[in-house]
């Protein structure tokens, strides 16, 4: 895991008034092209899903729309399950299940093929930063609808100054650096 932080803070990069005036935009580009730091990175988050002895301890990855996408693919690869897609609304071209939540300005649904979880398997959702917990409280929500079980949260950084821990209560989060 150490390795992980270390390729992650040495390739992240700021990017100021991104998108908009005041905000620190964290860049996630440089690590995803650098092989080495992808790798680490990928192997620090599959930690998150493997037990104690290393053995994989879940059946599936979930990754949330889009860079959920990116990092959850090779996380499923790395720890030999299946992956499987959170989409926005309408881009799924089956029966779901969906949820919709609040963002800051407004709101947004994301969807989960209703045969994309058999009752009782065990997730670990996948995704880059975990600001305030919306998108990850919602996929935690159609898992449940799903019959499944959400065994922890991994993600490359939380925003330590917001409030993921209170929409994640119980839910353990692997975070590989907080900002």
């Amino acid at each position: 895991m150490a390795r992980a932080r270390a390729a992650l803070a040495e390739h992240l990069r700021d990017v100021p008034d991104f998108p908009e005036p005041g905000v620190v935009f964290k860049d996630i580009t440089p690590v995803l092209g650098d092989p080495e730091a992808l790798h680490r990175i990928v192997a620090g988050l599959a930690v998150a899903g493997r037990d104690d002895d290393g053995a994989p301890r879940v059946d599936a990855v979930l990754g949330m729309e889009a860079r959920g996408f990116i990092l959850g693919a090779p996380v499923a690869m790395a720890l030999g399950t299946g992956f499987v897609p959170v989409r926005k609304a309408g881009k799924l071209p089956r029966e779901t299940h969906a949820v919709s939540y609040d963002l800051e300005y407004g709101s947004a649904t994301l969807e989960l093929h209703r045969d994309a979880i058999r009752p009782g398997q065990r997730v670990l959702l996948v995704d880059d930063v975990l600001a305030t917990g919306g998108t990850a409280r919602a996929t935690c929500d159609l898992v449940a609808a799903a019959g499944g079980e959400v065994v922890g949260v991994a993600v490359l950084m939380d925003l330590s100054f917001l409030p993921w821990r209170e929409a994640l209560a119980g839910v353990p989060v692997t975070s590989l650096l907080s900002v």
